[in-house]
Formats: structure tokens, C-alpha cells, sequence
């Protein structure tokens, strides 16, 4: 499939005509062909006007054509081959292993939606049958099932450039619900996004829906974006990337005539708390195995351990000494981008300067092979939890391959800092069975504090499945109700309608008395298939 640097409004390839950009690939330092075409807001009107007509006929259509493009698109993701490897290598630097992994990723979740869209039970369907003899006052014949918000936009993120992206969780969930997608390409894998762009445009044909059922624009700086995010026929959004622009796409869905929900994904440092009796008797292997999850992918996961707690005395010290030596061996790696590169040097050097902040290890140099300008060397500090407390920069997020570790004086002052820790995607609790007692006291607040909660472990991976929760309080999510990964995140596009004595010939086939879908339905109060 070649890349052409056009971008895809529904079923059309368009040359964009508001300037030129091309992707950059870090681990060269330079840029690559082709030139991409950036688009403007003429252009956002036109993949949103096909959204919006596309729209009902994508949502009322059989729910076997719509789990059937899930894995058409799938299909096509795969049939591209080894070309979309190189191409999000190239862009990226990230490991090709890593990116067939990731592929494998993104078809498997297109896969779940696809048989969770057979399932049904996502319809959420429920039936009240009348009753005209009840007293005072009779009840009407009521029946509900949920749809499509309607339209939704996408914004690829930069550290995941297949499951993340152009055909990641985001769109395939908005799919699964019958909702159009509008993609923002991320401008760091724009060669990869216009490639996956093109399976799912095919796909789309493939199973004979509308074309406006999915578009892919390009666009230099926050224009694009943030006409697209105004645009009256979006009716919701979904979002990976910083705190500030998170932030700034709320807004701007909150300033319109008619506000929408943005489901945005944004900050998170993701404590592990490393109790007393698991500290005691396994540190060495705690520590190896956290400067592991620290480093992969260097450090570029939403569910990287930036913070470690634990109890300050010689388990702990033994336990630090442990981390730099293994963190010592980490030779700097290639991040995503030369800006996030720059960030995180940045972001390191303000952590230098912090009072009371200790640097105890640092990986090596990047070798002569590496653009220096896109490098970034892991680094590991330690502070008291006083410090931790007394400066809010401390709890912020720095995106890259750095932890603080925070020593605690006593339980009191490991649940003052636990509670004062911000909203995270992740919670661990490296925990042995003398620590019971402790991790019971400490389970409430991170309950209130996290999405996901684990033992034993270590954050980075996020298993696509359903129960899987990756969402947060705020700000590691601006909703902390839902999930962007796994099979709940279907319920971000979906809202209830109830059809009240409506006739029998009118009523979707969700909610017909004859249950031609075959649900799973709560019928007066009776969960049954009928």
C-alpha cells in the first residue's frame, strides 16, 4: 500500500492545501518523505458533514454488518504486512517487536468489540410491560435501549502509534457503538496513520456502509484540532495525550452551544507502594523488576511507576541501592519525538534543582548511533515523604524513564501521602501476607485515588479485556466514569432512549416483543433472553 500524504474524507483521498508537513524519524534525526498535505477547516466540515449523514444509516444497520467492519478492518490492518512495521519503526524508534505486538494489540480489541457488538448486552435493553388496571394511575407499555452518541472525534497519541491511533481503542469502540469516526492523525506518525487510515477505508466499503462512516485529517498545530472538536456534528471525543492539551480540548467542548463530553486520557505517576514484610523479603527482585517496568519503552507508557513509597530504614536504603545499580546498566534509548525528548530533559533538570531531592542514579550516555537531540537517560531520585508533601511539583507527572522514591516515616505518614497523591490510571500494592493489615487501610483511599488497583505486579500493560478499567480520577482522566480500554469503553458513546407506547411496528428490533436479535434483556424486572 503506498503512502501518498493524502488524507481520507469518508470515502475520498484529499491533498490537504493548507501547507506541507513531513514525519520525522527520531532515531535518524531527520525527516522522511512524503510530504503530507494539511488540511484546514474546510476540511473538518466536509468529514463531519459525511459523519453526520452517516450517522443513521451506520447505527440502525444490522448489528452483523457493523460487528463485521470491526473485523474487516482488523483484516485489513493485517494484510498491510511487514510495510506498516517499518513505517511506525521509522517514525517511532520503537522496537519492531514492540510495534507487532502492538499490532497484534489493536486487531485483538477491534476482534473483542466485534463479538461484544454480536453479544448485545451493550444495547442495554429493558422492557415494562403496561399495566392499564393498576391503581391510582395506570403505567404505558415502556421499553429502553441505548445508541449512539453520535459522531466522534479521535486524537492519535504520540506513544502508541497502532493501538492508540488511527484504529485504536478510541475508534474502535466509537464504532462498535454506531457512532462515526473523525481522526486527528498525530503529527509524529503520520505516514502509519494515513496506512491504517486506508485499511479502515476499505473496510468501510468492503461492507457496504456509507463512506462518511470514517475520515482521517491531517493538520499542522492546534487548528485542526480544535475546529474539529467545535464542530456542531461531534457529539463526543476522545483524547490521549498531555494534561494541557486535555485540557484544552474540555474547554473548548464545554464553551459550545451545545457542550460534549471529552473522554481524555492525561496524567498519571502511578505509585507503588512497597510494603514492609514484600520489601523484606524480596527487595532485590522489587527492585529489578521495577527499573524494568520504569524503563520499557523508555518510559513513554501512561502506566509507568513514576513514584515508589515505602518505609524509610535499611529494607528501603537496600531496595534504592538495588534500583541504581540495575537503573546504572540502562543505556539512554530514542524517545517518540525531539520535543519529547527536550521536555523530559527539561523536566529532569527542574527535579535537580528541588529541594530536599536526592538524584540516585542515572543510566548511561546514549551511544554514537543515537540522535542525541531525541535521547533520554533514565534517572531515579529519592526524597521524604515532608519534602513529597510540601512541594506539589513533586506529585507531577514526567513523562520518560524517571521514578522518585519516597521514604515514609511510619503507616500515618504512608496514608497522609497516599491521600494526597492526585487522581492515577494505576495503583500497586507489592505486598506479601504480613502486610495485610496495612494494605486493608490502604485500600479505601486508593479506591478513591485510581482505575486500577493491582498486587504483586507492575503497571506497565494494559490487558484489553473486560474488566479491564484504564481511566482515572482526575487528572489522570477528565472522566473518571469510564474506561478507554477494554470492553466498557463502549459505554463513552452510548446514551438511553425510552420509547413509551410505542407501536409495535415502530419499535427496534433491541426492544420487539419477539426478540429477533436474541438478547439478553431485563424484562419486568427479570433478567432472561426474551
Amino acid at each position: 500500500m503506498q503512502i501518498s500524504g493524502t488524507m481520507l474524507l469518508g470515502a475520498d483521498a484529499v491533498r490537504g492545501s493548507q501547507g506541507e508537513m513531513r514525519a520525522f524519524a527520531p532515531a535518524l534525526g531527520q525527516e522522511i518523505e512524503p510530504a503530507f498535505g494539511l488540511g484546514g477547516t474546510a476540511d473538518v466540515e466536509r468529514a463531519c458533514t459525511l459523519a453526520a449523514d452517516a450517522f443513521d444509516p451506520f447505527r440502525t444497520a444490522p448489528l452483523e454488518t457493523r460487528a463485521r467492519l470491526l473485523e474487516a478492518i482488523a483484516e485489513r490492518i493485517l494484510a498491510i504486512g511487514d510495510a506498516l512495521i517499518e513505517r511506525a519503526h521509522l517514525e517511532s524508534a520503537l522496537p519492531k517487536a514492540r510495534l507487532e505486538g502492538e499490532r497484534g494489540r489493536t486487531v485483538g480489541q477491534l476482534r473483542l468489540f466485534a463479538s461484544l457488538v454480536r453479544d448485545g448486552r451493550w444495547c442495554g435493553a429493558v422492557l415494562d410491560s403496561a399495566l392499564p388496571e393498576r391503581k391510582p394511575l395506570p403505567r404505558s407499555d415502556l421499553r429502553a435501549q441505548r445508541i449512539g452518541l453520535g459522531p466522534v472525534a479521535v486524537f492519535g497519541a504520540s506513544n502508541f502509534p497502532l493501538a492508540f491511533s488511527v484504529a485504536g481503542g478510541d475508534t474502535a469502540s466509537a464504532l462498535a457503538a454506531g457512532c462515526p469516526v473523525v481522526v486527528k492523525a498525530h503529527p509524529a506518525h503520520l505516514g502509519t496513520s494515513e496506512l491504517v487510515g486506508r485499511a479502515i477505508q476499505q473496510a468501510v466499503a468492503d461492507v457496504g456502509l456509507p463512506g462518511g462512516v470514517f475520515s482521517l485529517v491531517f493538520g499542522g498545530g492546534n487548528a485542526i484540532g480544535e475546529a474539529l472538536v467545535a464542530h456542531p456534528a461531534i457529539k463526543a471525543v476522545g483524547f490521549t495525550g498531555s494534561r494541557g492539551g486535555g485540557l484544552a480540548l474540555v474547554r473548548i467542548a464545554s464553551q459550545r452551544p451545545e457542550p460534549i463530553p471529552v473522554y481524555a486520557e492525561m496524567s498519571s505517576i502511578n505509585p507503588m507502594f512497597v510494603l514492609p514484610a514484600a520489601l523484606a523479603a524480596r527487595g532485590e527482585a522489587l527492585a529489578k523488576g521495577f527499573v524494568e517496568s520504569l524503563t520499557l519503552g523508555v518510559g513513554q507508557f501512561c502506566t509507568n511507576p513514576g513514584l515508589v513509597l515505602g518505609f524509610d530504614g535499611p529494607d528501603l536504603d537496600r531496595f534504592v541501592s538495588d534500583a541504581a545499580t540495575a537503573l546504572a546498566q540502562k543505556t539512554a534509548q530514542t524517545m517518540l519525538t525531539a520535543g519529547i525528548a527536550a521536555s523530559y530533559r527539561k523536566a529532569v533538570d527542574a527535579r535537580v534543582q528541588q529541594p530536599g531531592v536526592e538524584r540516585v542514579a542515572e543510566g548511561t550516555q546514549p551511544g554514537p548511533q543515537s540522535d542525541p537531540h531525541c535521547a533520554a537517560q533514565p534517572m531515579l531520585f529519592k526524597t521524604t515523604a515532608a519534602q513529597f508533601l510540601a512541594q506539589h511539583a513533586l506529585a507531577e507527572e514526567i513523562f520518560g524513564p524517571v521514578s522518585l522514591v519516597v521514604a515514609c516515616r511510619d503507616e500515618a505518614e504512608l496514608l497522609r501521602v497516599a491521600g494526597h497523591l492526585e487522581g492515577q490510571l494505576t495503583a500497586t500494592l507489592q505486598i506479601d501476607s504480613g502486610d495485610y493489615a496495612l494494605a486493608r487501610r490502604l485500600l479505601p483511599v486508593l479506591e478513591r485515588k485510581a482505575g486500577r488497583i493491582l498486587a504483586n505486579g507492575f503497571p506497565t500493560g494494559v490487558e484489553v479485556s473486560y474488566a479491564m478499567v484504564h481511566g482515572g480520577p482526575f487528572p489522570a482522566t477528565s472522566d473518571a466514569r469510564t474506561t478507554s480500554v477494554g470492553a466498557m469503553a463502549i459505554e463513552r458513546f452510548l446514551r438511553p432512549v425510552c420509547y413509551q407506547d410505542l407501536p409495535a411496528e415502530l419499535l427496534p428490533p433491541a426492544v420487539q416483543d419477539g426478540n429477533p436479535l436474541g438478547l439478553w434483556r431485563l424484562r419486568d424486572g427479570e433478567l432472561m433472553r426474551g
